[in-house]
C-alpha cells in the first residue's frame, strides 16, 4: 500500500497516462467520424517544408514571379547564403515574396514533401499556380495539421488567387491580419497588410483600406523596431497609399 509520499510521487505519471488515453480516444472518435485521416496521427510536428509564394500579380518582377512555388526543406533554409529566388529582385522596392512553412499532413501536401525530399540534392521542386491551388484546395482541414497549417494555407491561397478571385484573396489576407499572433508567423504580417490594402483599393473599398492603413501605423509605430517590422520602403508605400486615399486621387504606387 502506497504511503502519502509514494502516492504523491506516482500521481504525475498516472495523470500523464490518463491524458494520453483521453487524447487517443478523442482521435479514435475523430477517425471513426471521418474528420481525421488515421495516418495523420503518426505525422505531427512543426515544419516539414517551406514554399516561396509571391502574389499572382502582373506587377511582380520576372525573377520573383519565376521563383514562385519553389519548395524547400528546413535544412535547406538553414544553409549559408540561402535565397528562395533564382536571382535578385528587379524592382527598387522588393516584390512581396513570402516563405511559408507547412507541416503538410494532408494527402496533397504529403506528396509535395516526398518530392522535395527526393529532389533535395537535385533541381528541387517548384509548384505551378495550378499545383499551389490544388494544394490549398485539398482536404487540409481534415488533417491533424489543420490548426498548425491554417494560417499558412490561407496565405498561399490569398497569394495565388489574387488574379482570378479577388474575394478569396481578400478574405485570406484579412484572416492573416486578424489572426497572426505567434512568433513563427510574424514575418507574414507586413505582406498581409500590404496586399490587403492594395486589394481593397483596387476593389474601391477605400474606407476599409484607410482604416486598415491606420491600424498598420498603430501596430508598427515608427519609434519601434523589430525583425518583422516594415522596411522604410514598405512604410512609404502605405504612406503614399494613405495620401492618395485621403486626396481621392488614383493610386500610382508600387504593388
Amino acid at each position: 500500500m502506497f504511503g502519502e509520499w509514494e502516492f504523491a510521487e506516482v500521481t504525475p505519471y498516472l495523470v500523464a497516462v490518463l491524458g494520453l488515453l483521453v487524447v487517443w480516444q478523442y482521435y479514435q472518435m475523430q477517425i471513426m467520424a471521418g474528420r481525421i485521416m488515421a495516418v495523420d496521427i503518426f505525422e505531427r510536428s512543426g515544419v516539414r517544408m517551406y514554399i516561396y509564394v509571391v502574389p499572382d500579380d502582373d506587377a511582380i518582377c520576372p525573377v520573383c514571379a519565376g521563383s514562385n512555388g519553389r519548395v524547400f526543406l528546413p535544412s535547406q533554409i538553414a544553409g549559408k547564403g540561402f535565397s528562395p529566388r533564382y536571382g535578385q529582385c528587379q524592382h527598387p522596392t522588393p516584390c512581396p515574396g513570402m516563405l511559408i512553412g507547412l507541416y503538410g499532413a494532408w494527402q496533397e501536401a504529403r506528396g509535395v514533401v516526398e518530392r522535395a525530399r527526393a529532389q533535395a540534392k537535385k533541381n528541387g521542386v517548384q509548384l505551378s499556380q495550378e499545383e499551389l491551388r490544388a494544394l490549398v484546395n485539398g482536404q487540409w482541414e481534415m488533417s491533424i495539421s489543420a490548426e498548425t497549417d491554417r494560417l499558412g494555407v490561407h496565405m498561399i491561397e490569398a497569394a495565388c488567387y489574387e488574379k482570378i478571385n479577388r474575394a478569396v484573396s481578400t478574405t485570406g489576407y484579412r484572416y492573416a491580419v486578424e489572426e497572426i499572433k505567434e512568433v513563427r508567423h510574424l514575418l507574414l504580417l507586413v505582406p498581409a497588410y500590404l496586399r490587403l490594402a492594395l486589394l481593397l483599393v483596387r476593389s474601391g473599398d477605400n474606407d476599409e483600406a484607410l482604416a486598415l492603413i491606420e491600424r498598420f501605423e498603430t501596430r508598427f509605430p515608427t519609434n519601434k523596431r523589430g525583425l518583422h517590422f516594415p522596411t522604410a520602403e514598405q512604410r512609404n508605400i502605405m504612406k503614399l497609399r494613405k495620401s492618395h486615399l485621403l486626396g481621392s486621387q488614383p493610386e500610382k504606387v508600387p504593388a
